[in-house]
């Protein structure tokens, strides 16, 4: 029998020359796929800033992907930089990572957390991934406009839960 994998969340700065690759891979997909005006993928920079909490997904000393929290307002929060090593698709990493985001986010007392993916086939399995989480999809929120490349999602959370 295959044991499960012992994911650890970590809050993270952002440091470590691993987690600069994974995000500069991530950035660098997003290009690929959308035109430069509809990615909005935070740089290091962005993913600094603080209203933004950035966590790292590790089995041991492998780091599986990653994803961050932005606050909105006191009552919203978007995620962003959601990511999963190539060589770790299929484990899990990402609906793990989402479960630890919306509790984080029930902890903050959000009431609302959104999303902005793409549209392209490439970004399925992230659209499904979070539809299979509650999302649903919506119009632009925060400062995002109307884009033929954005699928705008959305999720109320229970503030009694």
């Amino acid at each position: 029998m295959e044991s499960k994998p012992n994911f650890q969340i970590r809050e993270d700065d952002l440091s470590s020359p691993t987690i600069i690759a994974l995000l500069e891979e991530h950035l660098a997909h997003m290009k690929s796929i959308s035109p430069p005006e509809s990615v909005h993928a935070l740089d290091l920079d962005g993913l600094r800033s603080p209203e933004v909490t950035f966590w790292s997904v590790w089995d041991g000393t492998s780091l599986l992907g990653c994803g961050a929290l932005k606050e909105l307002s006191p009552d919203a929060g978007e995620i962003k930089s959601m990511r999963t090593s190539q060589e770790h698709r299929g484990r899990g990493v990402g609906s793990h990572m989402v479960r630890f985001i919306l509790a984080e986010a029930q902890k903050r007392g959000y009431i609302r957390l959104s999303l902005e993916t793409g549209p392209e086939p490439e970004f399925e399995p992230a659209r499904s991934l979070y539809r299979r989480f509650g999302f649903e999809t919506c119009g632009p929120f925060a400062d995002y406009v109307d884009d033929q490349h954005s699928v705008f999602m959305t999720k109320i959370l229970d503030p009694t839960a």
